[in-house]
């Protein structure tokens, strides 16, 4: 078996390096645009006195780099080529991969800079959940429309689970839509409910609400996904919720009767939860390869401050006290690479398996039944392991790494949120417990299609933001 990365990723990564150094780094460099990455980040990023909004002078930055990405071949690397991408056969990959790198490099890396601010979930190399959902679920009609409109910035979507008083209990949520005649004397729905932390809902074109169409509480089955456009009478931004790491940009989103046409359902009408699981896999294997990317940052920084820093007449490298809290995330990082390196690599040999026309089941179902467990095990831990690195790095910095002048307690706060947001820690340890004590074996319902993890929500906190 070869570890090592193939001549043409190697070749591949070589370029992203050298596309950012020439046209990405110099623009975050001109004019004063790196406030928005220095000490002065998040006062820079952040409308204080508008809700905590974000800076649109620091959204439009981040777009003018994704532009610059997009023209140079880099940002549609993982879509289809109809659509400008490369569709490469071993996209999952080639995508931790280049996350591992973009997030670990010494001079851009830790996830804060123009070529990869993860924050905003912003990269050179982009994460496109939303063209997913509307790729593999969307009728040729809202593919046509809304597919292109994505790629021109005319069509920005909100991904709406979450609720005010669920979360991981997605089925037991209380948004309802109901069978309805519009004014024109045409079938449609009316939503009523509520959804909660609404990433990108300040810009948004449309929202993707998630509301029961049928069944009982706490079935998979009955519930429908709806594109909903956000200026739709109804629809009511009722706050923007304040977090660990600002600006804000997750909404409070009501919704009072609100009227849609029928040709507004995503998906199949009653079992919208699947249209989740087109995702979440992707979502957590690239964000566990970030998560450990940063790690590595925070470790390798420290190693090289321990190393350069005299206490007491000595290097500050030469205490055990430093070397053993660093060996121990220094290995847990190497064998977390390897796992996630190898997990992606079978996704894509499932992804080939189960892309031929006459394929038993969509590929994503297979991956959860045979790798689900793997990419929780990557994900939790990665997201754990960050935070952690993050907060050695502070410890091993001192004074120097609790200053804002480092880039780790951002790291920290950041990389903090995906210990709930990607599916939080305890209901990913849930799903592994499940394969290693025999509860579950294939993480599928035959019957409905539809996987144990998209019935209980627990992808809820994946961003459609990008």
């Amino acid at each position: 078996m070869n570890f090592d990365y193939s001549p043409d990723l190697q070749e591949f990564i070589s370029k992203v390096d050298k596309f950012i150094n020439a046209e990405i780094l110099p623009l975050q460099h001109s004019d004063d645009n790196n406030r928005f990455f220095d000490h002065r980040r998040e006062p820079s990023r952040t409308l204080w006195d508008k809700g905590g909004l974000p800076n649109p002078e620091w959204e439009q930055l981040l777009g003018k780099a994704r532009k610059l990405a997009d023209d140079a071949g880099f940002y549609r690397f993982p879509l289809a080529k109809e659509y400008g991408g490369q569709e490469h056969p071993n996209t999952n990959l080639w995508m931790c991969a280049l996350r591992l790198h973009m997030a670990s490099h010494p001079v851009y890396g830790g996830g804060v800079s123009l070529a990869n601010d993860l924050q905003n979930e912003h990269s050179v190399v982009g994460n496109f959940p939303d063209f997913l959902m509307l790729y593999h679920w969307g009728n040729q009609e809202q593919k046509s429309k809304y597919i292109p409109m994505r790629f021109e910035g005319k069509f920005r979507m909100t991904f709406g689970l979450t609720e005010l008083y669920h979360g991981s209990d997605a089925t037991h949520m209380d948004t309802k839509a109901e069978p309805c005649k519009l004014a024109d004397g045409s079938d449609g729905f009316v939503i009523n409910g509520n959804k909660r932390w609404q990433t990108g809902a300040h810009h948004a074109t449309h929202m993707l609400v998630f509301a029961r169409t049928a069944g009982k509480p706490g079935s998979p089955i009955g519930i429908t996904a709806f594109i909903v456009p956000a200026d739709t009478p109804g629809v009511n931004i009722q706050s923007y919720e304040y977090t660990l790491n600002m600006p804000t940009d997750h909404a409070t989103i009501l919704f009072k009767d609100v009227k849609v046409p029928a040709s507004a359902i995503l998906g199949p009408h009653d079992n919208g939860l699947a249209i989740a699981q087109t995702f979440t896999h992707e979502n957590r294997i690239r964000q566990a390869s970030s998560s450990c990317g940063a790690a590595r940052f925070c470790i390798e920084r420290s190693v090289k401050y321990a190393r350069n820093r005299t206490v007491f007449g000595k290097p500050l490298s030469s205490n055990q006290a430093i070397q053993w809290p660093l060996v121990e995330l220094s290995t847990q990082a190497e064998m977390l690479r390897l796992l996630i390196l190898r997990t992606a690599n079978e996704m894509d040999q499932i992804q080939q398996k189960y892309s031929k026309p006459d394929s038993p089941m969509p590929p994503w179902i297979a991956i959860e039944k045979q790798l689900g467990h793997k990419i929780s095990m990557c994900n939790y831990y990665a997201n754990r392991l960050c935070t952690q690195a993050a907060d050695n790095a502070i410890q091993v910095h001192g004074g120097n790494g609790y200053s804002r002048h480092q880039p780790f307690e951002h790291i920290w706060r950041h990389f903090r949120r995906y210990r709930i947001t990607e599916g939080s820690e305890e209901v990913q340890m849930r799903k592994v417990a499940a394969y290693l004590f025999g509860y579950k074996n294939t993480g599928l319902d035959e019957k409905s299609n539809v996987t144990d993890e998209a019935a209980t929500g627990e992808n809820v906190g994946a961003k459609s933001k990008l």
